[in-house]
């Protein structure tokens, strides 16, 4: 063991030499390692941070929510022609499914709309995401109030003019005051503010900061949405006790019998859990991560390159010393392990670079992206040091066996 310790301990001091007395040509081929080790950990970080900070988002949400809706939350085998025929589900769908499919534990009637101007006063703001729903969302979303409340059953049924707003969006537009009370003016009409979310922070897609929601059948009276007009869903969240296999079949089995479609007729609707958008995202992660890997791969590569090159320099400029070692007794395992530990001190040295240019990135990314969090995980870290590590190892194998198989009165003779 001690010898093996000793060995470590020259063989530091032969890498560090190699450090001081090639400086340049050390540092162009750690660089190959040290861009491999980053591009890697770079993409695999930013790939995790997305990923954390999706998950984040989804984690208040039922993975069974189910959106019964004429459009594919993911890949379809379905014509985009035969989709675009596929009639709305409209307000009286949402009314069938609700009175006639059972398990269900909450639903509501959202309007897919576009983005709406709100004023207050002198404050107007643009590109607002104001969504049409009844007030099922409320239990389907978790959603928690930090003023006020939600709209009720009753207001949601009549359309009552109120109108519930996002932690950032109240902020923006009433400053230190109380928003409650106060009337807005949304589609060109007023809406009594009744209600404020709790601040929630980053999401997927828009945070429930930056939304408002107002009372699905408010818009219906002067918005289109039925077959021909806006785009609606019904929202469902099941009973968590339910087989929720049963339930889709129930759903589809009267959802079909209400459209009227026969046992050989396609479905003219889609039913979308959350639970297959998140595998669609799991998806898209793990090809990102594929495409990550396939292009920081030829870096490593070239890095691997040109630690190989630099051990054999090494073991060409020493081998003198090399015979001297082994006609002093010197076996052909320390001289194969000497230069093996040199490999992959370089190549280590090079890998914790990338690393740490890897955390000062995150730091960097993380205080310009606001709520968004940019993460080096340890498991990226760990990855980073073994990679750096085998790199090593693979381009330092072969000029080790080389330098260890040298006759001792060649190397000798060859270094005089």
């Amino acid at each position: 063991m001690l010898v093996y310790l000793r060995l470590f301990k020259e063989s530091f001091s032969f890498a560090i030499n190699a450090l001081r007395n090639n400086k340049l040509r050390t540092f162009l081929s750690l660089l190959g390692v040290t861009v491999g080790i980053f591009s890697i950990i770079a993409v695999l970080a930013a790939v995790d941070s997305l990923d954390r900070n999706i998950k984040d988002s989804l984690s208040g949400l039922d993975k069974n929510t189910i959106y019964l809706t004429k459009f594919s939350f993911g890949p379809t085998q379905v014509p985009r022609w035969k989709r675009d025929r596929y009639p709305q589900v409209d307000y009286d769908d949402f009314e069938f499914v609700r009175r006639n499919v059972n398990g269900i534990e909450a639903s509501a009637y959202v309007i897919f709309g576009g983005s709406e101007t709100i004023r207050y006063q002198a404050e107007t703001l643009t590109n607002i995401n104001v969504t049409p729903i009844s007030n099922g969302i409320y239990v389907i979303d978790d959603l928690k109030m930090g003023q006020g409340r939600f709209y009720s059953e009753l207001e949601s049924e009549t359309g009552a003019p109120v109108i519930v707003l996002g932690y950032e969006l109240a902020t923006n537009l009433f400053k230190d005051a109380n928003p409650l009370g106060k009337q807005i003016r949304v589609f060109g009409r007023k809406l009594t503010v009744i209600g404020v979310l709790e601040k929630y922070g980053a999401a997927l897609g828009d945070s429930p900061d930056t939304k408002a929601f107002v009372p699905a059948n408010f818009v219906r009276r002067f918005r289109n949405g039925g077959s021909d007009g806006l785009p609606g869903a019904v929202v469902i969240k099941p009973k968590a006790d339910i087989d929720i296999g049963a339930f889709e079949s129930q759903l589809k089995q009267k959802f079909r019998r209400y459209r009227g479609l026969k046992a050989d007729e396609e479905d003219d609707f889609f039913v979308n859990k959350l639970a297959g958008l998140v595998s669609f995202v799991d998806g898209i992660i793990s090809v990102m991560n594929g495409i990550g890997w396939l292009i920081s791969g030829f870096s490593l590569l070239v890095g691997g390159f040109g630690i190989a090159n630099i051990m054999f320099v090494s073991v060409k400029e020493r081998t003198n010393l090399i015979g001297i070692q082994k006609s002093l007794g010197a076996k052909n395992r320390f001289i194969l392990f000497q230069f093996l530990f040199e490999a992959v001190i370089l190549a280590v040295v090079g890998g914790l670079v990338g690393l740490g240019l890897v955390y000062i990135l995150t730091l960097i990314a993380s205080s310009f992206s606001g709520d968004f969090e940019f993460v080096l995980s340890p498991g990226n870290m760990f990855l980073g040091f073994s990679l750096s590590t085998l790199i090593g190892l693979i381009s330092g194998v072969l000029p080790a066996i080389r330098a260890s198989r040298l006759d001792p009165v060649e190397a000798i003779r060859t270094g005089m």
